[in-house]
């Protein structure tokens, strides 16, 4: 959910550019702004995380295309994944083997390992 602050100053400044499959609305300054780039920023349905942004949308937010990348189905290619929240702190975060969490069993050193000593 936006602030106070962000919701006033996308209805009085903000143009609505369009929005993504989840629901985010993506927003440029109604005049071109003069000796900088334009602002662009996006009010996002729900909580706020940075890692709700599409790639689609991802590209316009940071000036690396002038226009919004295509949505449509049709366009995803079969290698891409859907996209996916930030787990961290989740009990769905990736944890590698031998991390607390997940038993905290490491597998055992095989004592290829030479510890370096200096000559002399």
């Amino acid at each position: 959910m936006a602030t106070v602050g962000t919701r006033i100053y996308t209805a009085l400044f903000g143009k609505r550019v369009g929005e993504d499959r989840f629901g985010n609305a993506y927003y440029t300054e109604k005049t071109p702004a003069k000796g900088r780039r334009t602002k662009r920023w996006v009010v996002y349905k729900g909580v706020v995380e940075g890692s709700k942004v599409p790639a689609e949308w991802h590209a316009w937010l940071h000036y690396t295309v002038d226009a919004p990348l295509s949505e449509k189905a049709e366009d995803r290619y079969d290698w891409q994944k859907e996209h996916q929240p930030n787990l961290t702190g989740t009990k769905h975060a990736y944890r590698p083997k031998g991390h607390e969490y997940s038993g905290g069993k490491r597998a055992p050193a095989t004592g290829d390992y030479q510890a370096w000593s200096p000559e002399g």
